[in-house]
C-alpha cells in the first residue's frame, strides 16, 4: 500500500512538472510572416511577436480559448521596453484577403498579470472594438519562390 502511495505521488508530482512547464502554442492561422492593411510587416511564432522593423514581443503566454497571448516588450524596443502587453485577436470572415486581426489592448503594463487582466476588446465590432479604434486586419505574406 504504501508503495502504491508512493508511486502516485511521483506520478502526480511528474504531471504536475509536466503541466506547468508546457508552452501553449499559437493557433496555426497566427503563424508566419504578415502583413497588416497599414502596410506593417510582422514575423510571429510560438515565442516571438516581431513587428517590423524594430519592435519585438517575448510571448509568456498564449490563450487561443480567450483569443489573446501575452508577451514581455523587448528591452530594445523604442517605447515601453521591459513592460508587458495583451494582445487580443479574432478570425474574420468574409474579408478576404484579410483572414484574422489584432488589438493591442494593453502596451505598457508593469507586470504580466496586469496586461492580462486589462481586457476591453469587442470583437462584435473590429472596426471600433479595439479601444475605440479597428483590429488591425493581417493577410499572409507570399512566399517568395526560389526557382532558377
Amino acid at each position: 500500500m504504501k508503495t502504491i502511495k508512493i508511486t502516485l505521488f511521483f506520478l502526480l508530482l511528474v504531471l504536475s512538472i509536466q503541466a506547468q512547464t508546457t508552452k501553449t502554442k499559437a493557433p496555426e492561422f497566427a503563424l508566419g510572416n504578415f502583413i497588416d492593411d497599414y502596410g506593417i510587416t510582422y514575423t510571429i511564432n510560438d515565442t516571438v511577436w516581431v513587428q517590423n522593423p524594430t519592435s519585438k514581443y517575448h510571448i509568456i503566454k498564449w490563450n487561443p480559448e480567450k483569443q489573446y497571448l501575452v508577451a514581455k516588450n523587448d528591452a530594445a524596443n523604442k517605447t515601453d521596453a521591459n513592460k508587458y502587453t495583451r494582445i487580443d485577436y479574432m478570425t474574420f470572415t468574409g474579408m478576404e484577403p484579410w483572414k484574422w486581426g489584432f488589438c493591442l489592448t494593453v502596451y505598457d503594463a508593469e507586470t504580466d498579470s496586469i496586461a492580462e487582466q486589462t481586457a476591453y476588446v469587442d470583437r462584435r465590432n473590429p472596426k471600433k472594438g479595439c479601444n475605440g479604434y479597428p483590429f488591425s486586419r493581417m493577410k499572409k505574406l507570399e512566399s517568395k519562390s526560389t526557382t532558377n
